[in-house]
């Protein structure tokens, strides 16, 4: 009789590890889904922190208080830490959601 009842115990603590594991997986798929779906759909552009008058990409910190920089809209970074593509103005700027198009203008 031990036999059995240690034989369902073997079983039932198998179930549980199978769950437990599978519940971690579920649930890090939904984080994820919720991720992408925050990332894409915030309607903001991406900004970054620029010097207005050669448009050199700075550190966050030079755009708040004081600091030399002002935030910049949209664009890309070229390999000489140059932006373009993008605008001082947040609203010439728009982007899509998840597989939206970028649109910038290059304006200051």
């Amino acid at each position: 009789m031990d036999d059995s009842s240690t034989g369902s115990r073997t079983t039932d603590t198998t179930t549980r590890r199978r769950m437990r594991s599978g519940g971690v997986a579920l649930g890090g798929m939904g984080l994820l889904a919720a991720a992408l779906v925050a990332c894409g759909s915030s309607g903001e552009p991406d900004k970054r922190c620029a010097d207005r008058a050669t448009l050199e990409k700075l550190n966050t910190k030079e755009c708040k208080s004081g600091g030399r920089g002002s935030y910049y809209y949209g664009g890309s970074v070229a390999s000489n830490n140059r932006l373009s593509g993008g605008s001082f103005d947040k609203s010439a700027v728009t982007r899509g959601g998840i597989g939206g198009s970028h649109k910038s203008s290059s304006g200051g």
